[in-house]
């Protein structure tokens, strides 16, 4: 028996595609960094699917899922989404790093130190 397909399904690629081209300032600031495996070579995907849930951004390599909380993410309900959202994510031994968006525009070196810090090697 096959196993399901748990990242980047099918399904979700037209919403994957539009949270790429309508993404906040926050998540196409820190993608400069991010991207063309700028930092220490690893490579990063953005808006990708991982079972029903979209990341910001996520390191296969050093399975790493880096979320960016706007202010939604502090109200009630997003705290309870979140919550699951990271039960599910961490069941699948993936480390979730999470900065809320001013830390993007007010220290970006702690932002990408802190990425860093995650990495195995």
């Amino acid at each position: 028996m096959k196993k399901p397909k748990i990242h980047n399904r099918k399904e979700l690629l037209n919403f994957r595609k539009q949270l790429r081209n309508y993404g906040t300032s926050a998540e196409a600031t820190l993608w400069n960094y991010l991207k063309n495996s700028q930092l220490e070579g690893r490579k990063f995907r953005r808006q990708h699917s991982i079972g029903r849930y979209i990341v910001d951004f996520y390191c296969p390599s050093e399975k790493i899922v880096i979320e960016l909380d706007g202010a939604y993410h502090f109200c009630e309900e997003g705290i309870r989404k979140d919550n699951i959202r990271s039960q599910f994510l961490t069941s699948l031994n993936l480390n979730i790093i999470r900065f809320e968006n001013k830390w993007i525009f007010q220290d970006m070196e702690f932002v990408l130190r802190e990425i860093k810090n995650h990495f195995k090697s």
